[in-house]
């Protein structure tokens, strides 16, 4: 195992550490227990709250800041956050109009969520993400599960609540855009979890797993190396069955790296796609291209499909500023 280490049980605060201090300007690091949250909160305002595993960075902290998220839990790599960081974030960034939580859907996060959530003395309420199309039940869900889609309903989301959205509002539009998105992805290798210091899962140098989860948990099938049109279109075929968009439709595409796969192959990942939905009569009218929900190192992407309407439109294209993500500000 080859990474930027000191001690492995401290990679995780040394680099929240780092984090904090090259963005000092926008959050605050919490320690005891650790959460992210922004440094400037607005009064009355819903407080959206989110996190899970380390190891998919921008996701979650990345997008703490104006117009997504007030605070993000990271637990160990792969492994979710506690309920007690949970609550201590809610009640920090709480600011009199409630707590919504988004959770991706994975055994641990909402485990922990529901227990944070019914602990609490906050009106507080939650979005399960469940974008990933690949597979309807794993080892580590019950149902679909929750992948890159999160930044879209993050953002979206995030911008409502800038407007003063109530609880109710920010929850029925979290639940909305959920269902409004699906997503898949592809793994050329593994990653190598830095407590574990192998990789994950085994697969041959002409070998990709389809469909792998975003913690390298199985697709639906291995199988041989292929062309990119190949690979993007099975990947996109699964999307459109399950979002089933009529022709003329307004989509937002999200090529997604999982982390060890170069820009240049994301962009032209894209290319094929817009090909690809233009046969199919869909228009893409906004994109996001880069690594947002990564898996450390592990070489892959994934598509994300999100079908718009004016509403989300106006919520993607409003201003946002975190580290991750920032535009129009």
């Amino acid at each position: 195992m080859k990474k930027f280490l000191n001690k492995v049980d401290d990679f995780l605060s040394e680099s929240l550490a780092g984090f904090a201090a090259a963005h000092g300007d926008l959050l605050r690091l919490e320690t005891e227990p650790v959460f992210v949250r922004r440094k400037l909160l607005k009064p009355d305002k819903v407080a959206l709250i989110s996190g899970g595993g380390s190891g998919h960075e921008p996701l979650h902290a990345g997008f703490v800041g104006y117009g997504m998220l007030d605070a993000a839990c990271p637990g160990q790599v792969f492994t979710s956050p506690t309920p007690d960081q949970m609550m201590a974030a809610a009640e920090a960034v709480n600011t009199g109009a409630g707590v919504l939580f988004i959770v991706k859907n994975y055994s641990g996060d909402v485990m922990n969520f529901e227990m944070a959530s019914e602990m609490s003395e906050l009106e507080n309420a939650s979005v399960l993400i469940n974008d990933d199309v690949a597979v309807e039940n794993s080892s580590y869900t019950t149902g679909r599960r929750g992948v890159a889609g999160t930044v879209i309903v993050e953002k979206v989301v995030g911008s409502l609540a800038e407007t003063g959205a109530d609880l109710e509002q920010c929850k029925v539009f979290g639940d909305r855009v959920n269902k409004q998105t699906a997503s898949m992805g592809v793994a050329l290798t593994s990653c190598t979890v830095p407590a574990a210091g192998t990789t994950t899962f085994k697969i041959g140098e002409d070998e990709i797993e389809v469909g792998v989860g975003i913690h390298g948990e199985p697709g639906r099938r291995r199988s041989k190396m292929a062309s990119a049109d190949s690979i993007a279109g099975e990947l996109l075929e699964a999307i459109f069955a399950d979002l089933k968009p009529a022709k003329g439709t307004e989509i937002l595409l999200l090529v997604n790296g999982l982390g060890g796969t170069p820009l240049g192959e994301l962009y032209l990942l894209f290319n094929v796609a817009n090909k690809w939905l233009d046969k199919k009569g869909l228009r893409i009218s906004r994109s996001l291209i880069g690594n947002y929900t990564t898996s450390l190192e592990m070489a892959g992407a994934s598509f994300t499909v999100c079908v718009l309407d004016e509403e989300i439109k106006r919520h993607w294209d409003s201003p946002v500023h975190t580290p991750a993500l920032r535009w129009g500000m």
